[in-house]
């Protein structure tokens, strides 16, 4: 059995950059090897490569830019964020919102390198519109729940379902992830058991005064 995906957005965060983001990660490795869930972490771009150098997790960029080398002056190269060590990357979250093209293009730079792509779509027919296109995962996220502390898996879980079967319509191989307002292991087995291969969520674990602590209930159902 594959191990489902605890994926944590650092964002921005004050939280979640220099020795903050090493202590994330240091938590991430440690509740991963003794609970055997994969659990990664999508740093700000400076924090990449310490990050995924120092610890044994799976790293993902938060956005790359569908480009090849060249004059792109603030761009985020996908090759730039594959040397710095990450294993993926976000795509079209719903704070960097993306044209249809713009996410076409990002997927592909990303199966190019073997980067892991997770598209972020906000309802199941932008889920369904995105597994065409063929990424590693679909993290669908109703963004009036994100950062609002209720949980998506408890307050729509009919949008979870939806996109679960949207995309198995459209695309049996493509991964379904679900965020906005995870914050217990209670939230993460619902979405599980609504067929999902993970969460996406950031937060509750970021502005966690023990991130560990949280990391550890947010596997300890599954």
């Amino acid at each position: 059995m594959v191990s489902p995906l605890i994926l944590v957005n650092l964002k921005t965060y004050q939280e979640g950059i220099g020795s903050s983001a090493h202590r994330i990660a240091a938590a991430a490795e440690a509740v991963g090897r003794e609970s055997g869930v994969t659990i990664g972490i999508a740093p700000s771009f400076t924090e990449i490569h310490p990050v995924s150098h120092h610890y044994g997790i799976p790293v993902y960029a938060q956005h790359i830019d569908g480009i090849t080398p060249g004059a792109h002056t603030g761009y985020i190269l996908p090759e730039a964020v594959k040397l710095a060590g990450a294993h993926g990357t976000l795509i079209n979250h719903s704070e960097r919102r993306l044209t249809l093209a713009d996410i076409d293009a990002a997927v592909q730079s990303a199966r190019r390198l073997r980067l892991e792509s997770v598209v972020c779509t906000n309802n199941v027919a932008t889920s369904a519109a995105a597994a065409a296109l063929n990424p590693v995962y679909v993290a669908v996220e109703p963004p009036e729940l994100i950062g609002s502390g209720v949980s998506v898996s408890k307050a729509d879980p009919q949008i979870i379902e939806g996109t679960v079967n949207a995309v198995l319509d459209v695309n049996p191989d493509v991964k379904v992830l679900t965020g906005a307002g995870i914050q217990s292991g209670e939230c993460v087995r619902i979405a599980v058991d609504l067929g999902t291969h993970g969460v996406l969520l950031a937060s509750s674990v970021v502005k966690a005064e023990n991130p560990e602590a949280v990391l550890r209930d947010l596997v300890s159902l599954l």
